[in-house]
């Protein structure tokens, strides 16, 4: 079955980004994978935003910075603005974590969504395979979702693609191949990210 016919898959965010996922287990190279696809896309006009599962509890402002003494002064949530770039950190404080879809509902206009992490998600994937990984169970056996694979071993792509992980040109002509022509938004220059904790 193609991936735009199973229902129960997110192709699109709800403003109509198309969104790809990159998964892997720990030191699979997804991260690596993940950047240097970005870096494709930018270079062939595309306006990015990324999503990244944070494996640990992570600070983006930390130290003695007036935001990061606003947080632990007790603010619930802080922007902090320049003239190049802003960030908005949201304290949860015992709340849940966000989830998927509000995260990516959350992201402004792109034209391409690439999410790092999230394996459960319901959007169309790359998986990451590498020797040095930690685990080597291929999640593309029990995920219908993953259209192709990227590794840097030889193996059994089971009827899926496969492709070598620096093959970085090839992956984006098959993302751009199952997701459909990628809109190109007028002197899109620039990429925007988010981050958040990983469950998984």
């Amino acid at each position: 079955m193609r991936i735009q016919d199973d229902h129960h898959a997110m192709l699109r965010a709800p403003n109509g980004t198309p969104i790809i996922g990159i998964v892997g287990w720990k030191k699979s190279g997804k991260t690596t994978l993940t950047v240097r696809l970005v870096e494709e896309f930018v270079k062939r006009g595309l306006k990015l935003a990324t999503v990244k599962h944070a494996h640990h509890a992570f600070d983006v402002d930390n130290g003695e910075t007036d935001s990061a003494r606003h947080r632990r002064a007790g603010a619930s949530q802080v922007a902090v603005v320049s003239g190049r770039r802003w960030a908005m950190v949201t304290e949860l404080r015992g709340a849940p974590e966000p989830n998927f879809e509000e995260i990516i509902a959350a992201l402004e206009p792109a034209d391409l969504i690439i999410v790092e992490g999230y394996k459960s998600s319901p959007i169309a994937k790359i998986e990451a395979r590498r020797v040095k990984s930690l685990t080597t169970k291929p999640l593309a056996d029990d995920d219908p979702l993953v259209i192709g694979i990227a590794t840097d071993h030889a193996i059994d792509g089971k009827g899926l693609p496969v492709f070598d992980l620096d093959d970085i040109e090839a992956i984006a002509d098959l993302i751009e191949r199952i997701l459909g022509p990628l809109p190109r938004q007028a002197n899109s220059e620039s990429s925007a990210g988010a981050q958040m904790q990983d469950p998984e």
